[in-house]
């Protein structure tokens, strides 16, 4: 595969990552403690955590083949646990 295939996975990943985890937070999170409906934490806290997992191998992935420095790499993965944080790393870095 390509580095720039990769790095749109990576891209693809990242923005994927981000909305799952502002879906969770805005939208299922009040759901289930404002309205009593815990059904949309399950489904979309597992496509989130399926999502972070994939972004933090992405991440690592995109720290060895384009070089970044650990910061960046720090930075990345700090991101990721941030409400917009993928999609600072994806304009950012990518």
């Amino acid at each position: 595969m390509r580095p720039n295939q990769q790095i749109k996975i990576f891209r693809t990943i990242s923005v994927l990552e981000g909305i799952s985890f502002l879906v969770l937070l805005l939208v299922a999170m009040p759901l289930k403690y404002l309205m009593d409906k815990p059904q949309m934490v399950q489904t979309v806290g597992m496509a989130h955590g399926v999502l972070f997992i994939l972004y933090i191998i992405g991440a690592l992935w995109m720290f060895k083949m384009l070089n970044w420095t650990w910061k960046t790499l720090v930075i990345a993965i700090i991101c990721s646990v941030l409400p917009f944080g993928p999609f600072y790393v994806e304009k950012k870095f990518l």
